[in-house]
Formats: structure tokens, sequence, C-alpha cells
């Protein structure tokens, strides 16, 4: 199905466009021709030949089609069902009784032992481990029509969202604006590609790369993932580059507030300046690095290596490129990428709309619940703690490891203050952000400079990072400690700090958690409820695949050309 864009909508109003688009992509989400047998579906016939339409389509594309196509099983955007496999799998979360598009089961672990300083311990073990009974088994797509395979929803957003990019580029020299104008919207599709090819890379052990739009037809030539993220980092650099040409910032802004829906510029959400859009697209280079090659820390060994891994481990070149873009990246204050939802028209709503918002209710009918091991990584005495209330009782869960005494408090409700607050279903409330940020920032650059040797550094962006979030625990830095021990500190600041940002599953696989014991992995000195008892000291062996296989849809429909990159993973 193709969607003609005319004139007269984007004369209209602004809700008048939201509305026919969301329409428009509800109506094609549950038919045929919308499978990704060509991932750059849905495409769309554009007629746009003013700057207002230029912008509406710019900014309606990617925030409707990159963030809410496709992804209406559970929750109603991006931000809570694909953003929820992270966090599950990252452990921040849990799933609930029953399943749900596998919520219930992508984020349990192969093994268990709550218990292991008891000799006479019981081992609890998985009878669906993940890579195989649940990944693989439903990766295809009769089992994607059911709203059983995992795998197809961020792959189908963030296709859509290139195209989207991709469209905007093509039809951009058609209309009239100055250079600084173009300049913005240019940027704009560079980064929102750059940024689709990283979640695309950093997820899957192969990809395609499309340089136009659905209407040239499928690609079915599939690369590997650091050739995806390769791709990311050209379209960020091409960002860069049309960043740093931008001479009249007064232009450059009047478009950049017309690419950003009104409801998201308000907190840190404002539209970014030249200097901040620079920054921000300098940490996602830094990401792009730091969650996509390994860097070892299980059981409190900064040394432990990892077998069968799909990627490498981070060098000391590596950890200096990260000093070198976090330098240069998002600084406290600095406007960045984010959603909030609004009484009508949104792109994603209050309730069901993200993962923080999901969770923001009581942990005995929620679908997602807050994990225990969320929680133990905030220290004794954080204000932050106040997040988190074990005033609904204990949820006994399916799975063991799903079970938590803790709800997550509607702030809102709460009138908490004082400290950075994380979930509440409130229109409008709730900060969600979507690109880099200057904690992320802050802790890849405390990690890289801990990694190279510079403990006190990192420590000290540690305790900044602490600091800004309102935490109230006392300073790391000056107190003397080991490279084992700052390391802990930093992990469970990521945990911390990035909650809910569809991050953990990224840290806990390159830290080497999710890796099978067997091979070097697992979590240790974890908290956990088994058989209704709290233990602290579990070891947990997830042995979750490191990154996924292409979707079964896809690959049915656009078989892999001679001289693809394999589609599956072979490490597991």
């Amino acid at each position: 199905m193709k969607m003609r864009l005319n004139n007269k909508l984007f004369k209209g109003t602004r809700a008048s466009w939201y509305v026919l688009l969301a329409a428009s992509l509800l109506g094609t989400s549950c038919k045929k021709q919308l499978d990704v047998k060509n991932p750059n579906d849905p495409t769309f016939g554009v007629n746009v030949s003013n700057e207002a339409g230029m912008a509406s389509y710019a900014k309606g594309s990617i925030y409707w089609n990159g963030f809410n196509y496709g992804n209406g099983w559970l929750g109603d955007s991006y931000f809570s069902l694909p953003w929820g496999y992270h966090e599950l799998m990252g452990d921040v979360i849990g799933g609930g009784q029953g399943s749900n598009n596998q919520t219930t089961t992508m984020g349990v672990p192969d093994s268990f032992v709550a218990d292991p300083s008891n000799a006479a311990a019981t081992t609890f073990t998985n009878t669906a481990p993940q890579a195989k009974s649940i990944i693989r088994s439903f990766n295809n797509s009769a089992s994607t029509g059911q709203g059983n395979n995992a795998l197809i929803y961020e792959w189908k957003s963030m296709y859509a969202m290139i195209n989207s990019a991709n469209t905007i580029l093509e039809v951009l020299p058609s209309i009239s604006l100055t250079t600084d104008k173009v300049n913005a919207v240019k940027a704009w599709a560079y980064w929102w590609k750059g940024y689709a090819y990283a979640q695309i890379g950093t997820l899957y052990y192969a990809g395609l790369i499309y340089d136009q739009a659905g209407s040239a037809g499928p690609q079915n030539v599939y690369v590997s993932q650091d050739k995806i993220i390769a791709e990311s980092n050209k379209q960020l650099n091409l960002a860069l580059t049309t960043l740093n040409a931008v001479s009249n910032e007064s232009d450059y802004l009047a478009m950049m507030s017309q690419l950003i829906p009104g409801q998201n510029q308000v907190g840190l959400g404002g539209a970014l300046t030249k200097a901040h859009f620079i920054a921000t697209v300098n940490t996602m280079l830094a990401r792009n690095i730091v969650l996509n090659k390994l860097s070892p820390f299980v059981n409190g060994n900064p040394s432990a290596t990892i077998a069968k891994a799909s990627i490498g481990t981070m060098t000391a070149a590596d950890w200096n490129q990260v000093l070198t873009y976090t330098t240069a990246g998002v600084k406290q204050g600095f406007n960045v990428f984010t959603g909030r939802t609004a009484s009508s028209n949104s792109f994603f709503s209050a309730n069901g709309g993200s993962v923080a918002g999901m969770c923001a209710f009581s942990n005995q009918s929620t679908t997602y619940k807050v994990s225990e091991r969320l929680v133990s990584s905030f220290k004794t005495g954080d204000k932050r703690l106040g997040n988190f209330s074990t005033a609904n009782g204990t949820f006994y869960g399916d799975a063991n490891t799903n079970s938590t005494r803790y709800t997550l408090v509607d702030f809102d409700i709460a009138g908490l203050s004082g400290f950075k607050t994380l979930g509440t279903r409130a229109v409008g409330k709730l900060e969600i952000y979507i690109g880099p940020t200057y904690e992320e920032n802050a802790l890849m650059a405390a990690e890289a400079n801990i990694r190279t040797g510079n403990i006190e550094a990192g420590l000290a962006l540690i305790d900044q990072v602490r600091n800004y979030q309102g935490a109230g625990v006392a300073a790391v830095a000056g107190t003397g400690l080991t490279l084992a021990q700052a390391l802990t500190e930093l992990t469970k600041e990521r945990y911390a700090a990035l909650a809910f940002r569809g991050l953990s599953f990224f840290d806990a696989r390159r830290w080497g958690w999710t890796y099978s014991t067997a091979n070097g992995g697992g979590r240790y000195g974890a908290t956990l409820i088994f058989n209704r008892v709290v233990y602290t000291n579990a070891t947990i062996n997830y042995n979750f695949m490191d990154y996924w296989d292409v979707p079964g849809d896809e690959i049915e429909k656009n078989a892999p050309a001679t001289g693809s990159a394999a589609v599956k993973n072979p490490n597991f």
C-alpha cells in the first residue's frame, strides 16, 4: 500500500497529519503487504512541496513510522515492546504470569543457584531455554502472526525508520528552503538513519543496508553486524558534517523546532541547537563502540574472558576513542532527543507506551515487574530508592526470577521530588530518552577512564552522575578503590541511572553476564526470590543469545543472496 500525502493535508492542522498517518499505519499493520519482504515497507508516495509539508512529513514519519509502526501487540510503541525485550534480558524488569509476546519467557535464564554457599543447594533449570526454545522455535512468519516472534518488532520499526529517512533525503531537493533549513532536515535524516542502523547492528547478527526509499525495490545482500554498525557510523558522520556546515543558526533552529513534536519540547526535549546536536551524535558514536565490544567483568574479575562470543573485546585504542567522543559528547543541561505523551494524537500512550509507564502501577497487575536486580543496584541510603515501594506485597511469578517485592511508584501520584524519578502514567509527565543523554555520556567516559588506568577520574564522573540524579550517597572518588571495586560502582550506577532506557541488555552482554557460565559468563551475588525466600548471593546462568538471528519473516520472503553474511548466529 502507498499513502499519498498532498498539499491540502499539510495545509491542515498538525492533528490532521498525525491522525491520518496513524490511521494509515494502523490500518495497514494487519495486512499481508506489510510483511518484511521489503523491510522498507510501508512506503509512501509523497507529494510534499513546501516547508510545512516537509516538516510534517519528516516529523510524522520518524515518530510514527519509526516508533509506533508494528508495535501494537503488547503496549503501543517501540518503547514498550522492543525496549521491553531489552530490559527483560538485561534483568531490569521481569514479565508477568502468562505469556504476552514471550515477555514472560524472553528474560528467563537457563538456570540459577539460589544459594551457592550451600553444598546441597538445588540448581533451578529452565526447561525451555531462550535461544533454541523461544527465539528459534518462534522465529517464523506463522509465529509472528500470533504475536509470538520477539525478533520481528525492532526490525520492522527500524527499517521503517530508515525508509522514512531515505524518503526525506530524496524529496528534500525539490523543496524550496534556505541552505541551513536544508541542513537541518538533512542532519535530521542522517541522524535517524544512524540511530536505526545502530539499533539493528547492536541487536541482530546481520542486516540489510538501504540507501534508497522502498520504491527502489528489495535488497537481499545481508551484511554482518559490524558492517551495519559501520553504516550507522557513516550516517552519523554525515550528520556531523552537515551540522558543521550550518552558518545561520536561526534558520537551522526554525526548522529543527518544526521537526520535533510539540509535546516533546519540554524539559530536555527542546529543539537541539547545533552544538547540542553535534554532542548527541558524538555520544552515539561512543555508544556504538561500547555496546558492540566485550568488556568482561564477571564475578568481580576485571580480566574475565568469554568464549563463543559474536564480538571482540575492547582494546585500549577503543577506550581512548570513547574518551575522544565523550569529551565532545552530551553535557549537563543539553537538549537531547526525548519523547512524551500527549492527551491526543500521541505516538505512544501514557499507560501502555513505555516500559516505565507500564511498570508504574501495582506489581500485582502490571505486565512488566520491577526486577529485584534493578533495585539491588541502588546503594543503601540512595534517595532514588524512593522510586520503589513494597506496599503492594510480593509478586510471585511463573518463573522464579520474575518474582519481586517491588512496585515502581507513579511519581506524579506520589508527588516525588528531589531525585531522578522513573515512572508515571500521567499524560505528558514522563520523559523518555530516545537518544543518548548526559548520564550515559558521563558513564561511558567513567568506564573508559577506569579501564585505561585513570580510576579516580572515572569515579569522579560516577559521583557527578549520582549528584545530578539526586542520589545523596557518599562520594566514591578519593576512597582508594581497586579496579574491581571501581567497576562494581560503575556497573551498579549504569543499571541505576540508565534504567528503562533500552540499554540494560547490551550492558549485561558486554560485561559477560548474559553468556553461559560454561563459557565464562553469568551473574554472581544476585538477589532473587526462590520458593518465596529472598536470596542475596545467587548465581544466574542466563545463556542468552548475544546477537539475534535475522527475523524468519525476512528470510522467508527475502532469501539471502549469494555472498550474504550468515543470518543465524553460529555461536548458539
